[in-house]
């Protein structure tokens, strides 16, 4: 090997307990017991990384804080790590018996922005004057995990002698000695990724959520709201129904009233009209029979002889041409007595 690989190293993407207990990811065979313990358990399939009931939240959104002071409580950890996005859960890992902190927590962002943020920006920041670790969710987003408790996990320290590789702070070492292809293969151990290595200095970018899903979640998104929208419109359109048919019902009821009222005054104008004309026609009837009271008896004989010759003489007259001249008649008639009364009286004289 060449000496550029001497500062190389690399990740790993799945976990493999033999791998994992390995330097540089070449190891066929476990070197401890915890290895094997963690072998036995991955291969009989004892720990199942979805059936913790504690674990909630979207994986893709959550952190792992680790090395954290037995001191540090959730409202500071939320505290701290407000400061890198919004805080949607947070758990902090407490022994069964005693309630106290076990030094690691997890911590769920609202946004897989704000995880990312996170993830690079908190790592090896102080809490509590404790240097924390940050890495994302490997219990749900890394295929073959297996826990610490059972001879797995990632990092450790020397003094323990059951260091693990492969993580954010252990990387695996680029090999430096010829790499034993078949072994791994018959192993199902991933082989490191020649050619391909990352610098030390370089940050490992967590796993991304597959567009498939992503799409999937958004077709969901797309159709719930589809869903709603199609609701929405639909308990309008009944309302507007609803109020449509409540005004045309009022509307009728109106219409129907003001006809009602109009009938009920034009009945009543009727009324009154009929009223008026009966009443007019009886002073008139009364009027005339006054008249003809006073009237003389000679008058009487006199107007119908006179009306018959007046008919007879204007035949194509009207009624009221005909009175003018019967009462033109009259006053000529009186003027007439009255100056034969007058030549009789000188006479006598």
């Amino acid at each position: 090997m060449s000496r550029a690989n001497v500062n190389s190293v690399f990740y790993a993407d799945t976990y493999h307990p033999i791998q994992a207990g390995s330097i540089d990811g070449t190891d066929i065979v476990p070197h401890d017991n915890a290895v094997y313990r963690a072998l036995l358990c991955s291969s009989a399939g004892l720990y199942d990384p979805f059936g913790d009931p504690k674990v909630i939240g979207d994986p893709y959104c959550t952190v792992f804080v680790g090395r954290l002071s037995h001191c540090t409580t959730e409202e500071s950890l939320r505290k701290a790590m407000s400061k890198y996005g919004r805080v949607k859960n947070l758990r902090l890992v407490r022994d069964i018996v005693t309630g106290a902190s076990r030094g690691y927590a997890f911590v769920e962002y609202e946004t897989e922005r704000e995880m990312r943020r996170s993830y690079k920006d908190a790592h090896h920041s102080y809490i509590d004057d404790s240097e924390i670790m940050v890495d994302y969710n490997r219990q749900q987003l890394m295929p073959g995990w297996i826990p610490r408790r059972l001879g797995g996990g990632l990092g450790g320290r020397k003094e323990s002698g059951q260091l693990r590789f492969g993580g954010r702070e252990r990387p695996f070492r680029a090999p430096l000695q010829s790499i034993p292809l078949d072994d791994l293969k018959r192993l199902g151990i991933p082989p490191p990724p020649e050619g391909r290595y990352m610098s030390c200095f370089q940050v490992p970018s967590p796993p991304r959520r597959n567009r498939s899903s992503i799409d999937r979640e958004e077709s969901s998104r797309m159709r719930s709201s589809i869903d709603k929208e199609e609701h929405s419109h639909r308990s309008s359109s009944a309302e507007r129904e609803e109020r449509y048919n409540k005004r045309s019902s009022r509307g009728k009821e109106e219409h129907t009233s003001k006809q009602r009222s109009k009938e009920r005054e034009e009945r009543y104008h009727k009324g009154r009209s009929l009223d008026s004309s009966g009443h007019s026609h009886k002073k008139i009837s009364l009027e005339k029979e006054k008249h003809h009271e006073k009237s003389s008896p000679l008058d009487r004989e006199e107007t119908p002889y006179k009306r018959s010759s007046d008919l007879e003489a204007y035949p194509h007259t009207s009624s009221k041409d005909r009175k003018e001249g019967s009462h033109k008649r009259h006053r000529h008639d009186s003027r007439s007595d009255r100056h034969k009364r007058k030549r009789s009286r000188s006479r006598d004289r």
